[in-house]
């Protein structure tokens, strides 16, 4: 290759004084190739930045988890008739559903509970709306969610329904922002909870996900599962009379280091304001398999145990959030195709451009051609030369369009919210694909000019 420019470097310094002394013609036949370039680099990070949004929200859905969602069913049915018909009875989901699932079904790996509800928590006077979530400590481990202060539940907490709890982010942000929250007392609709533990903060978007179960977790207080049924509310206790009433009564039970305290705490209706309708004991039921192929197969198999146990009563929805976000990333993956495909169309563009206008170079250049062939060129020069101009215009635009394509995606993930991310692959691709638009498109001008007969060449006028 040093052989080459040194054996042409004469061919290659006139064609560089040809594209300077042209200048606007020069960027005019690169514009198809600056564009081209720049349009292929935003659309490869647009992809790679929704490929990489997938596999961090398939880390916070949970690897391999299906989720069990009640769907409140009515309790009586009209018939054509006008008579009502009594409907099967059905419990909906309970804790006896998380039994039998990890008892009978072997490919699951975890399992976790879900009861949730909003109220206000206040610390010091301070109040904010926050969600409080019972659990299990599988749930942590489902969702990938690690703590950066504290401790998880243990067994004597999970299993008595101690007042303890491990907060979100936005939780230790908003009340604990200049003092440490472990050891802390938190109230939440009107009883104390023990801080705990404190989660690691998440920035990742799970927009479109909430209605399936999964959760916005910087914002929540998490409970073991039995302090939330002992001490908040248990709706498979509570019967229509008592849910029509929309009143609870919880007993509070808080030892500390000044003594022996008991609290009787009533709360209104506000605490849930869906005991009416749902009968269903637990809010949702998450359960994780050992590997993804067992996915279709233990939901088949979840479906069938929970309709006999439920008397056939479909009162209950299975999702699989991984599946949901897989099919997700094969719709991008194809959108980002077509949009590459799209953008590479204005390479294939601009490489036309060079050559039409290398065309008309030859043409207005055709006594220079003779001239030099005159005076010794051989054909190879006359190539070199031509071919030189067309890579050069290419290179450079292509160095432009990198520049450009870098700005572009940074503007749409700033202006659009969309993640895009500029890998090393994308910008080699894009350079090389324009460093090829320019041999190829420019070896038939430079081919055709080398082909000129000297003679006819000096008496063209």
């Amino acid at each position: 290759m040093f052989r080459f420019i040194l054996r042409y470097f004469h061919d290659i310094q006139i064609a560089m004084e040809s594209i300077v002394s042209n200048k606007l013609k020069s960027i005019l036949t690169a514009l198809g190739i600056i564009f081209g370039v720049a349009a292929v680099i935003a659309m490869l990070a647009i992809g790679r930045g929704a490929k990489q949004e997938i596999l961090e929200q398939m880390k916070m859905v949970g690897v391999n988890n299906i989720l069990i969602n009640p769907v409140i069913q009515e309790k009586t049915s009209t018939s054509e008739e006008g008579e009502k018909q009594q409907r099967k009875f059905s419990r909906g989901l309970t804790m006896l559903d998380v039994e039998a699932i990890r008892t009978h079904i072997p490919s699951v790996k975890r399992i976790s509970p879900e009861i949730s509800f909003n109220s206000t928590a206040i610390f010091n006077g301070v109040k904010h709306t926050a969600k409080l979530v019972g659990v299990s400590n599988d749930y942590f481990y489902l969702y990938n969610l690690p703590l950066v202060a504290g401790t998880v539940f243990n067994d004597y907490q999970n299993e008595n329904g101690v007042q303890v709890c491990i907060i979100g982010a936005n939780i230790r942000s908003k009340f604990f922002s200049k003092i440490d929250p472990i050891g802390q007392y938190i109230k939440f609709n009107g009883i104390w909870l023990k801080v705990i533990g404190v989660l690691q903060k998440t920035n990742v978007s799970l927009t479109g996900f909430e209605e399936k179960g999964v959760n916005v977790y910087n914002d929540n207080i998490y409970i073991p599962v039995q302090t939330m049924l002992m001490r908040f509310q248990n709706r498979a206790l509570v019967n229509t009379k008592l849910a029509s009433e929309a009143s609870t009564t919880a007993f509070n039970i808080m030892g500390g280091g000044m003594g022996f305290m008991a609290r009787v705490i009533v709360s209104s209706s506000d605490a849930n304001v869906q005991q009416e309708t749902n009968y269903n004991q637990l809010d949702r039921i998450v359960v994780q398999v050992n590997e993804t192929e067992q996915l279709n197969t233990t939901t088949e198999v979840l479906s069938r145990m929970l309709l006999r146990r439920h008397s056939n009563v479909k009162d209950f929805e299975i999702t699989v959030p991984e599946l949901l976000l897989k099919q997700q990333q094969r719709t991008k993956d194809i959108f980002n195709i077509v949009l590459g495909a799209i953008a590479s169309i204005s390479l294939i563009v601009g490489g036309i451009g060079i050559m039409n206008i290398m065309f008309a170079s030859v043409m207005e250049r055709i006594k220079e051609i003779g001239t030099r062939m005159a005076i010794g060129a051989k054909k190879m020069d006359i190539v070199v030369q031509f071919l030189s101009e067309a890579v050069l215009i290419s290179i450079s635009g292509g160095f432009i369009g990198i520049f450009l394509g870098v700005i572009m995606a940074k503007i749409i993930e700033k202006l659009a919210g969309i993640m895009t991310i500029v890998s090393f692959f994308s910008v080699f691709i894009a350079f090389g694909v324009s460093v090829a638009v320019g041999v190829i498109f420019g070896y038939s001008p430079a081919k055709r000019a080398s082909e000129k007969d000297p003679i006819e060449s000096l008496r063209y006028e």
